[in-house]
């Protein structure tokens, strides 16, 4: 062993690297949190390269996408989707989904329609070049401590929503949730569509609990469902009926989540 590490230093570090990998559920689990992080990061600048002749643009989402993809097959993620049928409408929409880990971003990936932008926190503007691609690919920021501001940015897109034909994607809970449910919904986003006028298409992601969690270390290959609900139409009504309309919604997403769960929970036993 000795002779080893004196003649092959990295040879033998490269075994110790293989072998911790194979034995060690919490070194794989960080070796590929940070590939995740590193790929982000690293392909981000193609996407800036080849977004910049553009200039911001929702066009430029299909190149980011591109980047993102890759990653469910590298981790042996299996991504279902059901009742994408659902998405199949040409007129502008807000889409509603329920928020894990930023493992998201590949799910989100796999079912975004074109020409649809997701709402994000401000601080994924500052995060290198992964920030700066996200900029360029159109994606709105809104900062979540100053309510006012973030209440102008969303007017600001409601009015675009049918100017510009886009839709836009935002996570009503407005932060993760690794608790195996759902937090309370904000009603910004519910704003937004009746203002606008255009229907919620809610999205509901099966718990990762299976293959992926951050508190025990674990990230394994496995599979997740998406479900995508019918629209909820906003057409008629007004913001004294958000509050009815937040609640409508966030049952409905929770119920197709706890049944999702009972599914996993009959397949894997």
């Amino acid at each position: 062993m000795e002779l080893l590490l004196l003649r092959y230093p990295f040879t033998f570090l490269f075994i110790m690297f293989l072998v911790l990998y194979q034995v060690n559920p919490a070194f794989r689990y960080f070796c590929k949190m940070t590939f995740y992080k590193l790929w982000l990061f690293t392909l981000s600048i193609l996407v800036i390269m080849i977004s910049i002749p553009h200039g911001r643009n929702v066009e430029n989402m299909k190149f980011l996408c591109m980047s993102i993809l890759p990653l469910k097959y590298i981790f042996g993620l299996k991504i279902v989707v059901k009742d994408k049928e659902n998405l199949r409408t040409k007129k502008p929409f807000v889409l509603m989904l329920n928020h894990q880990t930023s493992l998201d971003i590949i799910v989100v990936m796999e079912i975004l329609p074109s020409r649809c932008v997701p709402i994000a926190k401000k601080e994924i503007l500052y995060r290198g070049t992964f920030g700066l691609a996200c900029w360029l690919s159109g994606l709105i920021f809104i900062d979540r401590k100053k309510k006012e501001e973030s209440i102008t940015t969303l007017t600001e897109v409601a009015h675009s929503l049918n100017k510009e034909k886009v839709c836009v994607l935002i996570f009503p809970e407005g932060t993760r949730n690794h608790g195996g449910s759902m937090l309370p919904f904000k009603c910004g986003a519910f704003h937004l569509a009746v203002k606008a006028q255009v229907p919620i298409i809610p999205i509901v992601i099966s718990s990762y609990h299976d293959f992926y969690s951050q508190k025990d270390k674990r990230f394994t290959p496995g599979k997740s469902i998406v479900q995508i609900l019918p629209a909820a139409d906003t057409v008629g009504l007004g913001p004294d009926n958000v509050p009815k309309l937040t609640e409508q919604v966030r049952e409905s997403m929770l119920a197709t989540y706890q049944g999702i769960a009972g599914m996993t929970n009959r397949a894997s036993h």
